[in-house]
């Protein structure tokens, strides 16, 4: 064997070694549990990617934004602990709604029904969200908001005289 051989073989060697000894360690463990989000994130970046240098068609943008926000949010919650998906669930519904508005908006055939369903499933996951934020006393907030738009409009929607005879339509 030639000593170019020799140092080839003893590089390998003591890698191999040291991935052994890193893996009873627990480093790659740990690396696999602190950073598997990424196996997430880093696709959905990657397919945005493809689309913005012109080597993918605009089909592609809604796994992009899926994955991308799907990423995030589980970056989130594996760094700061998995009790904040009680708050944060509707983001999963987000994450849909910017898939398909990218979508809509790069597509060469738009599609107003698609954005409009992107946008109110945007909006629902927002809503959904200030809920889980709000609690229980959420629908007490509600009710009361009911309670006095009921209000307002029986009284005459604030206008002075306040309350307005019903004159049956004619």
């Amino acid at each position: 064997m030639s000593s170019k051989n020799d140092m080839k073989l003893g590089v390998f060697i003591a890698a191999a070694g040291i991935v052994i000894l890193f893996g009873k360690l627990g480093v790659f463990g740990f690396l696999g549990h602190a950073l598997w989000p990424l196996v997430i994130l880093v696709p959905g970046l990657f397919l945005h990617v493809l689309f913005f240098t012109r080597r993918a068609s605009a089909s592609v943008l809604i796994p992009a934004g899926i994955l991308t926000v799907y990423g995030l949010l589980f970056g989130l919650c594996n760094t700061w602990g998995w009790d904040l998906m009680r708050h944060l669930w509707p983001i999963l519904l987000l994450g849909i709604a910017v898939g398909l508005y990218e979508y809509s908006l790069y597509s060469s055939a738009r599609s107003r029904g698609l954005t409009t369903t992107a946008v109110i499933l945007g909006l629902l996951s927002i809503v959904l969200f200030i809920f889980t934020l709000l609690g229980t006393g959420a629908l007490y907030l509600l009710g009361a908001v009911l309670v006095a738009a009921g209000l307002w409009l029986m009284l005459g929607r604030g206008r002075p005289g306040g309350r307005k005879k019903w004159n049956g339509g004619w």
